[in-house]
């Protein structure tokens, strides 16, 4: 049995001179390439409006079948940072003790990390990020998601871009596995953990990596 689906005009969209557009989208490019992942945060409040909206911007991202299927947890506890430090490094000492391949650490090594995590407790915020690996109706019976990582790898990729707008600093991080965040955030079983987002000021005597992004030759083809 099909349903038929409900179209509306679209009022939202704003067409732009060619002059603008040009202007905008380098402005854009040129902001976005300031941007620098951040592993020493400032412990100096943020105001949690910002991380709000930074998230609701998230939430407008396409979806597969406009599913939707994302959970973001907003963690500014001292002691639930804390909680989930201590999961993160634990699984973090696994992986660089036993599970990580010579090749993987060996990517890793320009980069300086290390099991150590203090950032997790430094920044003012954390934001946990799940996607549903299927849906629950309000009868408790489960459906179907599609395309739920891709969906929420592009929310994710928004966050990114909403926080650096707003002038704060963040940080992906990915232990693995993540089931701990889970269980320290009490989220349903059908949720699993994407991605953990750090985020705040960076620290005043902060240093990254002295490393190149590739040049559009390298990562642009146009037919």
């Amino acid at each position: 049995m099909s349903t038929e689906a409900n179209f509306v005009p679209l009022k939202t969209w704003r067409e732009l001179p060619h002059d603008e557009m040009r202007l905008r989208a380098s402005a854009f490019a040129d902001d976005m390439h300031r941007r620098r992942t951040v592993r020493e945060y400032s412990p100096r409040p943020v105001p949690r409006d910002v991380i709000v909206d930074a998230v609701r911007a998230a939430a407008s991202a396409p979806s597969g079948a406009n599913q939707q299927p994302w959970h973001f947890v907003i963690v500014e506890s001292a002691d639930v940072r804390k909680q989930i430090r201590e999961g993160a490094e634990a699984e973090e000492r696994e992986f660089y003790g036993r599970r990580a391949p010579d090749e993987w650490l060996a990517a890793l090594a320009p980069l300086g990390t290390d099991e150590h995590k203090p950032f997790l407790e430094t920044a003012p915020y954390l934001i946990a990020i799940f996607y549903e690996r299927h849906g629950v109706k309000p009868d408790g019976s489960k459906f179907k998601t599609y395309y739920a990582p891709e969906s929420v790898g592009i929310a994710t990729g928004l966050l990114i871009a909403a926080l650096h707008q707003a002038g704060l600093a963040t940080l992906t991080h990915t232990p693995s596995p993540m089931g701990f965040l889970r269980e320290i955030l009490q989220r349903p079983v059908n949720e699993t953990p994407y991605l953990l987002l750090v985020t705040g000021y960076p620290a005043d005597d902060v240093k990254v990596p002295d490393i190149r992004r590739k040049a559009m030759a390298d990562i642009l083809t146009i037919v």
